[in-house]
């Protein structure tokens, strides 16, 4: 038998997932959306783009949720205008999720590709995810960046290129850890799914407070 949920709350738990462009945030949320379907988590998510809504029908296509539960938010400027300086584009669409699918548990707000200095406003997120990729280079944790340092929970992604790019994993991901001073940190590769299972893990246990 699975362990008991906690009682449903007022209102939906929100995280963000940010990074920068072609790091693996839409590719980790497909991975997600079943594993945490699958722990029987009600959730929606929001998609930030520019000026398209490319990752949002990129989900709603995929099969793996109801295309009604994804929403998209265009920016029109920085992705951190809508996450970080005024996020009332995505608290709104938060919002409208919430009232259109009473129940819900989680939000997730898929942020737009954007750089290392890429950070969450807590007005609209409670947690948040910082996604890098290890065909970015292994200098990314020495460059000390905001979204490096201050997100709850950063992913390394795309383990499987470390030999094919001349990245030596473990001291990049020993150097990140350095970084963060010793911070939450899960290596995956959303490809095959190694990983997947600790993130979910560790979404279920920081904001769902469930096992």
């Amino acid at each position: 038998m699975p362990p008991a949920r906690s009682p449903a709350r007022a209102s939906a738990a929100r995280i963000g997932i940010g990074g920068p462009v072609g790091s693996g945030k839409t590719a980790l949320i497909e991975r997600l959306i079943p594993v945490l379907t699958e722990r029987g988590i009600d959730l929606a998510v929001v998609t930030n783009d520019l000026v398209t809504k490319e990752d949002a029908e990129r989900l709603r296509r995929s099969g793996l949720i109801d295309p009604a539960r994804v929403s998209a938010v265009e920016a029109g400027a920085c992705p951190h205008t809508v996450i970080r300086e005024d996020p009332t584009l995505n608290i709104a669409a938060g919002d409208e999720l919430e009232a259109a699918f009473p129940g819900l548990e989680l939000l997730i707000f898929e942020s737009g590709g954007d750089n290392l200095a890429s950070t969450f406003s807590l007005d609209l997120v409670d947690w948040w995810i910082f996604v890098i990729d290890v065909a970015g280079g292994d200098d990314i944790p020495r460059k000390r960046g905001p979204g490096v340092l201050r997100c709850d929970l950063l992913v390394v992604n795309k383990t499987d290129l470390a030999p094919h790019v001349g990245i030596d994993l473990p001291a990049m991901l020993a150097e990140a850890s350095a970084v963060r001073g010793g911070k939450a940190m899960i290596a995956t590769n959303a490809r095959s799914g190694d990983g997947i299972a600790a993130v979910a893990d560790a979404i279920c246990r920081a904001v769902l407070f469930a096992p």
